[in-house]
């Protein structure tokens, strides 16, 4: 056995989640999840349209809107929706339909199972206090274990991290 296999890893990463759509949701609760299971330290702040992600209860949406790179499997290609049918009423509501049967239909793990996996990974997640006060969230709005925090609280994990991403 190595040195380096017998000590943990000592590295850390924070991220700033400031998206909280259905399709951003993934990549910051992915990386974390993943980090913590290599024995990362991870931190996350949660930020603007990423703080309701610490709702206690999501209804998270996506809407296709300006995405015009988003193709969905149908009909055996991958179809893209034009911006222009986006704007009609309803359609983020039957895009997020599709992507949630599509997540299902493949054996992707919700973003409520994400965030659960994060916390028993022991990920640190920091919802911002000015967004929540802006916003006006209470605490007890929030899912338990959280910390609130401004960005000096951000910027203190940031500055010790070897990671840093922005999502």
């Amino acid at each position: 056995m190595s040195a380096n296999a017998a000590t943990p890893n000592a590295k850390s990463m924070s991220i700033i989640v400031t998206k909280g759509t259905l399709d951003w949701a993934y990549p910051p609760f992915i990386l974390a999840t993943t980090a913590a299971a290599m024995d990362v330290k991870v931190s996350m702040f949660f930020t603007f349209y990423g703080l309701p992600l610490l709702l206690k209860k999501l209804d998270l949406q996506i809407s296709p809107l300006g995405k015009p790179d988003m193709a969905m499997p149908m009909m055996g290609m991958h179809m893209k929706m034009p911006n222009m049918v986006a704007m009609l009423p309803g359609v983020n509501g039957m895009a997020t339909k599709m992507m949630k049967n599509l997540i299902k239909k493949k054996g992707v793990a919700s973003i409520e199972d994400l965030r659960t996996a994060a916390v028993d990974s022991e990920v640190e997640l920091i919802g911002c206090q000015m967004t929540m006060d802006l916003f006006e969230f209470k605490k007890k709005d929030m899912i338990p274990g959280i910390v609130i925090g401004g960005a000096a609280t951000y910027m203190e994990k940031a500055l010790k991290s070897d990671i840093n991403l922005f999502i």
